[in-house]
């Protein structure tokens, strides 16, 4: 069976329930989900996954620090995350908070590692978003996000 993680960071709660979102979104498609805070992360840790879906609050227009520092520490496995899928996802405190560039700092991450990712031509283009705890339509987006991803996770394992 095809294995994701969902790793996130969340100081005030709405990035871990987007998380929770995503990753029971995983699971109902099929592709078993782990359900990660950063702080419970080693980068080798990351070779062990088909997917990878990292979420993270917006702070200063991008991601938080201990989001970036795993990012950072994962040069240890450069290019060993080469063809697996990744996600991002972000949650701001108000309507242009940064969303979009937070979402897009950890996709490049991601590319940088050769990883593949998927954008989508009718929701959330980069990955899903919310403005303080996910609304209905941050919800939906969420769980949309997991499905496509398990769809192609699945394709692709």
């Amino acid at each position: 069976m095809a294995k994701a993680l969902v790793i996130y960071y969340s100081r005030s709660g709405n990035t871990r329930q987007m998380a929770e979102l995503i990753s029971g979104a995983l699971a109902k498609e099929g592709v078993a989900a782990d359900l990660k805070d950063v702080k419970d992360v080693l980068p080798e840790e990351l070779l062990k996954y088909e997917g990878i879906v990292i979420g993270s609050p917006v702070y200063y227009g991008t991601m938080a620090g201990q989001i970036k520092q795993l990012l950072d520490d994962s040069v240890k496995i450069h290019s060993k995350l080469e063809g697996k899928i990744g996600g991002a996802f972000a949650s701001s405190g108000n309507l242009a908070g940064g969303n979009e560039t937070a979402v897009l700092d950890i996709l490049n991450a991601m590319l940088i590692h050769g990883m593949i990712v998927q954008g989508d031509p009718k929701g959330s283009h980069y990955g899903p978003v919310a403005v303080g705890a996910p609304d209905e339509r941050a919800s939906t987006e969420c769980q949309r996000y997991g499905q496509r991803l398990a769809k192609l996770i699945k394709r692709l394992s």
